[in-house]
């Protein structure tokens, strides 16, 4: 056949694809079968393999992915991508209503949206084509992710009408991807994703493009960010982006009360469990664009909108057991066993218990009907007893005086609320332990996940963490469901760990009362493994941040014969025992040097250790509760009881030096430039 008609029969394959696309994502009215699909899709690749002069990157066979990028570069918005401010009762969005009549004299209504629980995107079209996609990060520069976004199937790489436009939604992952997904990662012995968004934001910084296809993300169009000459309203340009082939949430209502928004919120909050996606609230818009303009924007979030965020999901349940777990530390916790119920798109059959005290204060029975929720939507947990439904057969439960794991007496120091098992061979803490090492914070070994070390455990390949670099192939092949790719690839990553540098290895080796940043001071001060193990008490307590407890823990580890020999292996197999941090008196100073500083709420642009690591690093220091010498407190969203405890301080004294930060002006204060930005 002539190039001219090869050229005919790939641009009909397209069209034809693409029309099935737009009818299946956004009309949500399929005319074929995922088999038919597939077949044209497979002719398409074939011609294009025919003529590869004529594959253009807004063909549909460029979103199997296939490409490992080397990393994700940073993608400045056009305009900013700005977070929205929050409401948590009807009280918040009635005060809304009132200022935004008060500031626009009236309105030209609401438009109320299902507020998706995935990760902010936005995308960038050049006459019709996609160019470009990235992360929200700070709001003002994201992360270039074009590669993994071309993957989702969702999002069309060519629109129905050529126009140049940016188009802001929401990348998610359904609910039934989720669960496949977990399936998977479980029977790989990986750790779980604790819910869609994190699964959604962990597949699109993937650096395999193949991973992120296989995951099946969707998305949902919300805004336009360039709506000039294209749309006059809210409503008028959800309405554009579903004709241009953009998937729009079909659940959007325009309103002309906040009577109706109101309704719409009670509607959204019953019919949530029902959706094949999460939602965590409602977003209310002024559905004018004229309107929007005058009302304006603060520093941080728009005064046209506002989100409101429904309260954690509760559900009732029943006790049927409890179950001990032994941490790395021999710290015995208990988890109550209850009957399945759904909360927040997942299914929760274990709730934590936390300590002794907790089972006594809440008088937990076994039997017990309970009230459960999703701590901060993540971590189940029991809220209350209703008692008020007990009939006399619910038995009361006592922790036990000896160790589920290996028997040994348990123990409970003063001032601790956890029981502990005080015997080193415990079997549940040396697996524990080996998971701690290998951990992400740790030395990120990636694929040995809890399953997979415990699996080696079990066959008696690995006691201790210096074992993890003995191991062999013909070993790793051995265990149930590792072939020869997976293992390779987990010897490739046991191998990188090496390279970890001493803060890390520190945190690791999991010694009590010693987390990620006294493990950071640690390394900062000695340098050197070697000086660290010679140092004494006196030596640690005169460390800020190190105090009489830690040093009594650091010298005890390091002074045990068996710690002694296990970092001699270690070194043995080539690990790192210095760092690369900067010494204490190579710090450079910046705009927090000397200063104290409070975290609270939840940072859009930045994780609470990326946060801590770059005021530590212009010479603040980072401390858990706000007091009278507290200089900064940095408030994110949802900032609670250290917020309000900062705003007392300063209206008893109008004169104090704590200043109260918004997350805009911290950024500005750290240079929002060098953020690496939170997904």
């Amino acid at each position: 056949m002539s190039d001219s008609g090869a050229a005919q029969n790939i641009e009909q394959l397209r069209k034809l694809l693409r029309e099935h696309d737009y009818r299946y994502h956004v009309l949500d009215q399929p005319l074929v079968s995922d088999e038919e699909y597939d077949a044209l899709l497979r002719e398409l690749v074939h011609w294009e393999q025919a003529h590869p002069e004529l594959i253009t990157s807004d063909s549909p066979t460029q979103r199997v992915g296939g490409a490992v990028l080397e990393g994700f570069v940073k993608a400045t918005h056009r305009t900013p991508m700005l977070s929205l401010g929050n409401a948590f009762s009807t009280e918040d969005l009635r005060e809304f209503d009132a200022r935004v009549r008060q500031a626009a004299g009236g309105n030209s209504g609401y438009v109320c949206e299902l507020k998706i629980d995935g990760l902010a995107t936005s995308l960038l079209y050049e006459e019709g084509v996609f160019i470009r996609g990235a992360t929200r990060g700070d709001g003002v520069i994201g992360e270039d992710i074009t590669h993994n976004l071309r993957t989702v199937r969702a999002l069309p790489l060519r629109l129905r009408e050529v126009v140049s436009i940016e188009v802001r939604g929401e990348s998610y992952l359904p609910k039934a991807a989720f669960e496949r997904l977990n399936r998977q990662r479980e029977e790989r012995g990986e750790p779980l994703f604790a819910n869609p968004r994190n699964a959604a934001a962990g597949s699109l910084r993937q650096l395999d493009t193949a991973v992120v296809a296989e995951r099946r993300l969707a998305f949902f169009a919300y805004a336009l960010a360039t709506p000039e000459g294209l749309a006059a309203s809210q409503s008028e340009a959800l309405t554009l982006m579903a004709g241009l082939g953009f998937p729009v949430n079909p659940n959007w209502k325009r309103v002309s009360s906040i009577e109706d928004v109101l309704a719409y919120v009670r509607w959204a909050e019953g019919a949530r469990t029902e959706l094949p996606y999460e939602i965590d609230g409602v977003v209310v818009k002024v559905d004018s664009f004229a309107a929007q303009r005058e009302l304006g924007v603060t520093a941080k979030s728009p005064r046209f909108a506002i989100a409101y965020k429904f309260a954690a999901e509760q559900a009732e349940s029943r006790i049927l057991r409890i179950d001990l777990s032994v941490g790395r530390t021999g710290a015995v916790t208990p988890t109550a066993v209850i009957e399945p119920v759904q909360l927040a798109g997942t299914t929760v059959s274990r709730a934590t218990l936390h300590n002794e005290d907790v089972i006594r204060e809440k008088d937990v029975r076994v039997g017990d009907l309970v009230l459960v929720q999703k701590a901060g939507d993540i971590i189940p947990e029991i809220v209350r007893v209703l008692a008020e439904e007990r009939d006399g057969s619910e038995q009361p439960y006592r922790m036990p005086g000896e160790c589920p794991a290996c028997q040994s007496s348990l123990a409970r120091e003063d001032g601790e609320a956890a029981l502990r098992c005080l015997n080193p061979s415990c079997p549940a803490k040396r697996v524990e332990s080996l998971i701690h090492f290998a951990s992400r914070s740790a030395m990120n070994i990636e694929g040995l996940g809890d399953m997979i070390v415990e699996s080696l455990h079990e066959a008696g390949l690995i006691n201790d963490p210096a074992d993890f670099y003995t191991l062999t192939k013909e070993q790793i092949i051995r265990l149930e469901r590792m072939g020869d790719k997976s293992a390779s690839n987990l010897l490739e990553a046991i191998a990188a760990s090496r390279r970890q540098p001493l803060e890390r290895l520190l945190f690791g080796l999991g010694i009590r009362l010693v987390g990620e940043k006294a493990a950071q001071t640690l390394a900062r001060r000695f340098r050197t493994l070697d000086g660290l193990m010679a140092a004494d008490v006196d030596e640690l307590l005169a460390i800020p941040d190190i105090g009489p407890k830690m040093a009594e823990s650091v010298t005890a580890y390091f002074a045990q014969p068996d710690s002694r020999a296990l970092v001699e292996r270690l070194r043995s197999y080539g690990l790192r025992f210095d760092t690369d941090l900067p010494g204490e008196d190579e710090r450079p100073g910046g705009a927090f040097t000397g200063k104290t500083v409070v975290l609270t709420g939840t940072l859009t642009a930045l994780t609470r250790q990326q946060a801590q690591t770059l005021i530590e690093d212009q010479g603040g220091k980072v401390v858990g509760s706000v007091s009278q010498k507290t200089d900064y407190l940095v408030a994110g969203e949802g900032a609670g009881s250290k917020l309000a405890k900062a705003e007392d301080l300063l209206r008893a004294n109008p004169n104090a030096s704590l200043r109260i930060l918004d997350e805009q002006t911290f950024l500005r204060m750290i240079g929002a430039a060098d953020v690496t930005v939170r997904e």
